[in-house]
């Protein structure tokens, strides 16, 4: 028996769980609140994907199937060798039995339908990644097609990361949803509530708290809700997530709370310790009559039904929990090693999102950034900003290590910021972990090609940015506080320490031109070629209520729709001034991207990629060239002076220069791939020994410009000379970081 159930419904991710259950566990374990969660998708997903459960899904389609699409008919046809396989397939992407990879691998083992469509260049792609790797490629566009077949034949809702998205997009009104709510349950309907039943019986909870992070989720959350409602009256249900954080700060319909008791708003730890001290020790496991309201007055952003209309209870004066107070993610309970690992498309960078388990953290709550002007910067989870200590970061990734097994973490921040990732990669190399980490920044200017050498040997894989529109004039308007000639300096900067690089892209940013929408198209097409960026994403722009374009439409030429709200309000429809049709280039902008990101269809001409005419882009063939060429820049006197490479072997040894003998000190350094030897004058090169331990991680004081040179000049002259000299270059290679 536990006090509260946490749940993830279906579906978010299957290679490893959202972390918003584990969050709000880990906190609930420094209040001794009991609690049990469930990742409710990945359960679904395995139990749907079995031979049992997939023999009765082609037996529910035999009666139709000859209505169906030729691509149903075929895996229809083939049911008996998906039915043989899928046991076995899941088995593998859950990283068991890795031998099956070459089975996987050999000629026509796989039934294939549609979605093996795109297997060009196989050859090229995984003689890159690897025979496990493409074996994943295989099994993923095997569920795939499945996962059509179920969408055309038994549930048009399905999807391996959401569940009736559509109804969860811009509801306006419940009405849609509710209507849906009444009808049967579908057959992924069956299988989630039955899984459900089984873990209530089990865990015996008085409060069930269901996450909702996506659209995708919005719909199964409700049918858990109703389904609890209907076998567990006296339990009662909390709505959160970041659905509701965003799309329910306005919902006034009554009906929603048929199947939620409460739904809170923003950073959950608060709100949901109150409601568990009011349903716990209240016990107010029965209908709140009026004389107990009061049991309800002090909460903390949360929705709920009084005398029949919905209220917002922020009564509580108590303040949220600062992060170093939430405690440690906790993952337990959940299935970690049942997860599977999916690779949609042969890229290394984009597989990061679906192939393996990645634990998850934040470095700083909120943006430190901040002015995006697409983004919901007037919303608490981005404006409330507050840093976490890399000690205690790095205690956390230690004390999840040993909870789960894995070295791999995703820090989850809007945008991590250059001077904590700093810090948290000479804590990790203070305490000589070996892990593997990835995020999400800014492309701003501090992200030094030394900064990212750093990154990279404290185990940084690869990051994700928002270059969104290549063009200065609209990244001014946005407010991203970057050029298109920083993002290239810093993604530069990133691949030559070995970092992978994903970059966002937008387009259709209101006054955004054709002719800007060619020319960005353009800046990114040299960005691949150059080999800067390995991945990328378009997504069209989208106007949201919560967004400085959102709250001031009319200041950046944009004509909002506006409909009456009583459910969800986000996303708005609107008109760009400037009448152009930006969906048009959709398809064209991912479909050369495709391209770039295998590294292929740089000579194309752009007009190749659409089927209507545009016009030729403005921008130089040697633009993004240009942005590269590096100038030598002056020290900061308060810039850090750190050595991360290993102690080299000294000798000593005489050289004559114009008839004159002088004693040198020969270095010998060496890194994982080769060595050299840098001679210099005895008195500079025994100088320079004395500081590596007073440079490195472990030093007691940090040491900058100013104090290396004064210290420098106290006996010896020409620091500068020597600072800049070819010798101390060949150092730099070996570890010496000027940050």
């Amino acid at each position: 028996m536990k006090d509260l159930l946490l749940i993830t419904p279906p579906f978010t991710q299957l290679n490893t769980p959202y972390p918003a259950t584990a969050y709000l566990k880990g906190f609930l374990n420094t209040k001794n609140i009991s609690s049990f969660q469930m990742d409710l998708g990945i359960e679904v997903i395995l139990d749907l994907f079995t031979k049992n459960n997939l023999q009765k899904i082609f037996n529910f389609s035999k009666k139709e199937i000859h209505t169906r699409s030729e691509n149903a008919k075929r895996i229809y046809a083939l049911k008996n060798e998906y039915i043989k396989s899928i046991d076995n397939v899941i088995t593998f992407l859950q990283g068991k039995n890795q031998t099956f990879a070459r089975q996987i691998c050999s000629d026509s083992f796989l039934p294939q339908a549609s979605k093996f469509d795109q297997l060009d260049d196989m050859e090229w792609a995984f003689g890159n990644m690897g025979i496990q790797d493409k074996a994943k490629h295989l099994g993923t566009l095997f569920l795939e097609d499945i996962g059509d077949f179920i969408v055309e034949c038994v549930d048009q809702h399905f999807g391996f990361s959401r569940y009736a998205e559509r109804l969860g997009q811009s509801a306006n009104d419940f009405d849609e949803l509710y209507d849906h709510l009444q009808k049967p349950y579908t057959f992924i309907d069956q299988l989630t509530l039955e899984i459900l039943g089984e873990r209530l019986k089990q865990i015996q909870s008085k409060l069930v708290c269901i996450s909702c992070p996506f659209p995708g989720n919005l719909y199964s959350a409700f049918r858990c809700a109703q389904f609890i409602k209907k076998q567990h009256p006296r339990i009662k249900i909390a709505l959160g997530g970041g659905f509701p954080n965003t799309e329910l700060r306005s919902v006034s319909d009554a009906r929603v709370f048929e199947y939620f008791d409460f739904i809170t708003l923003d950073d959950g730890e608060l709100p949901i310790e109150l409601l568990a001290d009011h349903v716990l020790n209240k016990n107010l496991t029965n209908p709140i009559p009026k004389e107990n309201k009061s049991h309800f007055k002090f909460l903390k952003r949360t929705f709920l039904l009084e005398e029949g209309k919905v209220v917002f209870n922020n009564s509580s004066l108590r303040q949220d929990y600062k992060q170093f107070q939430v405690g440690t993610p906790d993952y337990s309970d959940l299935k970690l090693d049942q997860y599977i690992s999916v690779i949609e498309i042969a890229n290394p960078m984009h597989s990061l999102w679906s192939d393996g388990r990645w634990n998850k953290l934040t470095m700083a709550h909120g943006c430190y950034w901040g002015k995006c002007t697409f983004c919901d910067i007037s919303l608490d989870y981005i404006k409330n900003y507050e840093p976490i200590a890399a000690k205690l970061l790095v205690d956390r990734m230690e004390e999840l290590i040993a909870q789960t097994g894995e070295t791999g973490f995703h820090f989850v921040d809007e945008a991590a910021p250059p001077a904590l990732m700093r810090e948290l990669a000479v804590e990790i190399l203070k305490r000589e972990l070996i892990v593997s980490w990835w995020t999400n920044i800014r492309f701003e200017k501090n992200f030094s090609a030394d900064l990212c050498r750093l990154l990279k040997v404290s185990g940084c894989i690869a990051v994700s940015g928002g270059l969104e529109v290549a063009s200065d004039r609209l990244l001014a308007l946005i407010d991203k506080g970057v050029t298109v000639e920083q993002v290239a300096q810093v993604s530069n900067n990133f691949t030559q320490s070995g970092i992978m690089v994903h970059a966002y892209l937008m387009y259709g940013y209101p006054t955004q031109t054709v002719q800007e929408t060619i020319d960005s198209l353009e800046m990114v097409r040299q960005m691949f070629e150059l080999g800067i960026l390995q991945s990328g994403f378009w997504h069209q722009f989208a106007l949201t209520a919560h967004s400085p374009v959102g709250l001031n439409p009319e200041a950046y030429g944009v004509i909002p729709k506006y409909e009456k709200i009583s459910f969800a309000n986000n996303d708005i429809q609107f008109e760009d001034k400037t009448g152009i049709d930006h969906t048009k280039f959709s398809f064209g902008l991912k479909k050369s991207l495709f391209n770039f990101m295998h590294d292929t269809c740089f000579d194309f001409p752009l007009q190749e990629w659409f089927e209507f005419k545009i016009p030729k882009t403005s921008i130089s063939k040697s633009f993004i060239e240009n942005c590269l060429e590096t100038n030598h820049l002056i020290t900061k006197s308060t810039a850090r002076i750190l050595w991360i490479g290993q102690t080299p072997e000294i000798s000593f040894h005489s050289s004559k220069k114009k008839g004159v003998e002088i004693e040198m000190v020969k270095l010998v350094f060496c890194n994982n791939l080769e060595s050299a030897e840098i001679s210099f004058r005895i008195e500079i090169g025994k100088w320079l020994m004395e500081k590596f331990d007073v440079l490195s991680v472990n030093a007691n004081e940090m040491i900058n410009y100013a104090k290396l040179k004064s210290d420098f000049e106290t006996n010896l002259e020409g620091f500068e000379v020597f600072w800049y000299g070819k010798e101390m270059d060949m150092v730099r290679n070996y570890g010496l970081l000027v940050l």
